[in-house]
């Protein structure tokens, strides 16, 4: 008999990656339209806007038996001007929000992508209740803005803590263990 209730299945082994495949981009935009429009209003119908022509996206897939399965979390990162790069969207599927370093995992793949195209430095708006888990990123805060009615602040990252990415298109695995 099985008990009445079984944990969810986390797979053993996630990527992080650029964004390669049809399948992989659609996935992204759907999580990013369930966590910023359905989870948390910020947006009606969807997150979409003119920087998604020019970011790159990111993303964390599932592996099972070694073969991409799923996407688990997403950020997207763009060059505003000569040097100055920003990182936006960063979103986690709630199922796999307690896995450790999916989302500090996006953020140094984004930062060091960015390092690695010329990025002088390198900005993003977080959401206050994020503050914190990106000042244990090694960023700083720069001001507090709302965005969308709702307050943000600007950060920075220390690029001294993101060293450029030797190799854009390889594939970072993090292997699944519980947020501690």
């Amino acid at each position: 008999m099985f008990p009445a209730s079984l944990p969810p299945f986390v797979p053993p082994q996630f990527g992080l990656k650029l964004v390669t495949e049809t399948w992989e981009r659609d996935a992204a935009l759907r999580l990013r339209r369930y966590v910023f429009c359905e989870e948390q209003r910020l947006f009606e119908e969807n997150d979409c806007d003119d920087v998604d022509a020019r970011a790159s996206a990111i993303v964390a897939v599932d592996y099972i038996m070694g073969m991409a399965h799923r996407v688990v979390g997403t950020v997207r990162i763009h060059e505003e001007s000569p040097g100055l790069w920003y990182g936006s969207r960063l979103a986690i599927d709630p199922a796999f929000r307690t896995v450790y370093g999916l989302g500090s995992g996006l953020v140094y793949r984004a930062v060091t992508t960015a390092h690695a195209r010329g990025c002088d430095t390198f900005c993003a708006n977080v959401q206050r209740q994020n503050v914190s888990f990106f000042r244990r990123l090694a960023w700083e805060s720069l001001a507090e803005v709302t965005l969308l009615g709702h307050p943000h602040v600007l950060m920075r990252a220390d690029l001294a803590h993101y060293p450029p990415a030797q190799d854009e298109a390889s594939v970072s695995l993090i292997a699944a263990r519980p947020a501690s």
